[in-house]
């Protein structure tokens, strides 16, 4: 049966839902894969908010009149479980022997109010099991039959007993400083679908670090909290009690119920006297049975929530914009390694460098070196003449002067990639992000085949120099000049020309790289004139930068491809504006 005498924050309850729907799911379109400071705090408080969406606000925004989920929390052996048994009057859930204790939550609620809590309305991925009275007389190990073997817990026990008031249920949750990792998740997860903490400590234990963490963060959702304080011992109720009142109103619960259960025996079904339990069971009955009392509190609570998930979603949004500045600052320094790598290959393509050696050599040996730079010596004016006569004789094989430059040409740029590899594997390396995408992976040279790819694609130019030759020499009337140089000896001349210049040269280089300059580009100019030449140097440079650079691109993405795409910039900002709804909302539901 539903009950309908609660009042609804003012905020209608199905703009509400749109509101947090809308949120819940920017929230899963966030981001946050690198290993950034925070990155994992991030990640973290979205699954948190998510999950806190899904098990609490959306369910109790769409059910208002829901029956208040009253969540039995505390450390191992502070006797949850026994405070539960002795509040219904018999038992029905028991301690383990052994640790973890609690493994299962189980969830006691009024038989009429079953309905409330057999679906998925809240904790919906979990699924339900219905459960029976303990057996006296079985083994605390076994008993209730509840206890699954260690592991994740994906279910609820569900049991009816009369002796829970209508308008609240209790959940016996697992400890939640668990040995068991799954166990400690599963606490805070149950903890945080709570209308009402049940807090249970001892008083041995009750300044222990790990749950003073969590009633901070109880004070943050304004949730209402009644600490159970068990074992006291005869005669230091006063003093212990007063000191643990002192610790939670510095925490920000100075209003919490506190309920003092003495140091008692258990009786042979190992329950408490029931007058140990009395004030707190008449306190939870009073609660129950006044609507507008449970109306107040559950509103106090959402609001709670909902203004401490949009901080969480301010956050997150914080922690996606730092996810962006490291993907930036990643690709930046890959960009700027391949980049200079690509400003030192077009340097040793320019500056001479690579007719320096063998090349030079083998240029020498297919032009003939004696004719042409006695002609040098007696004066540029003349070289015209001896290359008009270079055209009648018969130039030594072109093939060693191609393999002179493809391999010169090859070596500069394999190396230079390596080097721009080896930074970007530096770079990364000294960057959390980078170190973490990088992981034990080796990208410091370059990747596997580039070699053969590099030899390929400058073949490739080369055969690009002998189309744009073979275009620019139709209808020419030196055609038949370029036939006696043939194709491949035009377009070395043409390789030749865009090498050579005395940048970085000095003493006899530089005549030597000049000389074989000018020796180029007047067999060139012979062909196609001076205009022509100009032209085909610049597009031979542009087809050897572009092939280049494509294959430095091709190379670089051995590290952009593990950072992915830049994301989407705009959705810290869409994060943002959810965080400032729900602000609203929960204005709303304080008012």
């Amino acid at each position: 049966m539903r009950h309908h005498d609660e009042n609804p924050p003012p905020e209608s309850a199905p703009a509400a839902v749109g509101v947090l729907e809308d949120a819940r799911a920017a929230l899963l379109g966030t981001a946050l894969p690198l290993e950034v400071p925070g990155a994992a705090e991030g990640r973290e408080a979205v699954r948190a908010a998510a999950a806190q969406l899904d098990d609490y606000v959306l369910p109790r925004y769409r059910s208002l009149e829901a029956p208040l989920l009253a969540v039995v929390g505390g450390s191992t052996g502070a006797g949850k479980s026994t405070l539960v048994n002795a509040l219904v009057g018999h038992p029905v859930t028991r301690a383990g022997a052994i640790r973890p204790t609690t493994r299962q939550p189980i969830l006691l609620h009024h038989p009429s109010e079953a309905g409330w809590f057999a679906d998925q309305r809240i904790l919906p991925g979990m699924t339900r099991v219905t459960g029976r009275r303990a057996d006296p007389a079985r083994t605390p190990a076994n008993a209730g039959g509840t206890e699954p073997e260690a592991g994740a817990v994906t279910s609820l026990v569900m049991l009816a007993e009369d002796a829970v008031p209508p308008g609240i249920s209790l959940l016996d949750a697992p400890d939640i400083d668990s040995v068991s990792d799954d166990n400690r998740r599963l606490a805070r997860q149950l903890l945080a679908a709570a209308d009402l903490w049940l807090f249970v400590t001892t008083a041995n234990r009750y300044a222990d670090a790990v749950p003073w963490k969590l009633l901070r963060e109880a004070a943050a959702r304004e949730i209402t909290v009644a600490v159970v304080l068990d074992r006291v011992p005869a005669g230091v109720e006063d003093e212990v009690s007063a000191d643990l009142r002192s610790m939670l109103g510095r925490q920000g619960l100075g209003g919490a119920e506190l309920f003092v259960v003495p140091e008692t025996g258990l009786d042979a079904a190992g329950m408490l006297p029931p007058a140990a339990v009395e004030p707190l069971r008449g306190w939870l009955e009073r609660l129950a049975g006044d609507a507008a009392a449970r109306a107040a509190l559950a509103r106090r609570t959402l609001h709670g929530v909902v203004r401490q998930l949009g901080a969480t979603i301010e956050r997150v949004a914080d922690a996606e914009e730092d996810q962006h500045d490291a993907g930036d600052r990643l690709r930046g320094d890959v960009a700027a390694a391949y980049a200079q790598a690509a400003e030192r290959i077009g340097s040793a393509t320019r500056d001479g460098t690579l007719l320096r050696g063998e090349v030079l050599a083998r240029w020498q040996d297919f032009v003939g070196t004696g004719e042409f730079f006695r002609s040098l010596e007696s004066g540029i004016g003349r070289l015209r003449d001896r290359v008009g006569a270079f055209f009648s004789g018969r130039p030594q094989p072109v093939e060693t002067v191609e393999e002179a430059i493809e391999t010169g040409l090859h070596a500069v740029v394999v190396d230079e990639t390596a080097r721009a590899a080896e930074e970007s594997d530096a770079r990364w390396r000294a960057d959390p992000a980078g170190r973490g995408l990088l992981a034990t992976d080796d990208l410091a040279a370059p990747g596997e085949g580039f070699s053969e790819r590099a030899a390929s694609e400058i073949r490739a130019w080369q055969g690009d120099l002998m189309e744009l030759i073979r275009t620019e020499g139709e209808g020419k009337r030196f055609t038949a000049r370029m036939v006696s140089f043939g194709v491949n000896g035009v377009a070395v001349a043409l390789m030749v020309v865009v090498f050579a210049s005395t940048a970085g040269l000095t003493g006899l280089e530089v005549g030597i790289a000049g000389g074989s300059a000018i020796v180029g580009q007047k067999v060139l100019e012979a062909i196609f004139g001076e205009d022509a030449v100009r032209r085909l140097a610049q597009r031979a440079r542009e087809l050897l930068d572009e092939r280049c650079r494509d294959l430095l691109a091709e190379d670089s993405r051995r590290y952009l491809d593990r950072l992915g795409g830049p994301g989407d910039r705009a959705h810290p900002d869409l994060l943002r504006r959810h965080a400032r709804d729900l602000a609203r909302l929960a204005a709303g539901d304080a008012a």
